[in-house]
């Protein structure tokens, strides 16, 4: 009868360990779309990171980071780039941080009607800042395989 009951236990056991959701694997091909409204640094450096450290370098595809309001200003190259409080140790800028997520793979697209609204044109932004037509937004905003995070 002690068999038994334990053969019970078992087969039971099984029985609720196959009745779990299995852990939701992770979609890599998912891109993400990051849209960036302030050009307050904490927050900046957060969003940045977060898009390159963890979503790109873990392989997602595409991931982009939509600066509009007053965000525009984080890649104004005339204008002089703070180094946030966790970044002081290396040296990093907001700039350097947009700059080693375009060359890593990572897309930076701007407002054009915030950059007007700002009085910034392409010229003024640093290398590899794309200017964000109708198109390229909606291109990444309405793909069914990138999710939208605002920060």
């Amino acid at each position: 009868m002690q068999k038994f009951a334990m053969f019970l236990v078992a087969v039971l056991a099984m029985a609720l360990a196959a009745l779990q959701p299995a852990a939701a694997e992770t979609d890599k091909t998912a891109g993400l779309f990051v849209n960036l409204t302030t050009d307050d640094t904490w927050s900046a450096a957060k969003a940045i990171s977060f898009a390159h450290q963890r979503v790109l370098k873990g392989g997602h595809k595409p991931v982009a980071i939509w600066l509009n309001v007053r965000a525009v200003y984080l890649a104004d190259k005339k204008r002089p780039s703070n180094v946030p409080g966790l970044l002081r140790s290396a040296d990093t800028s907001i700039q350097d941080m947009l700059t080693a997520f375009m060359a890593d793979g990572g897309r930076v697209v701007m407002c054009s009607a915030c950059s007007k609204a700002a009085g910034l044109t392409k010229a003024d932004y640093i290398d590899g800042v794309e200017m964000g037509t109708w198109p390229v937004v909606e291109s990444l905003l309405f793909d069914p395989a990138v999710k939208t995070l605002a920060w």
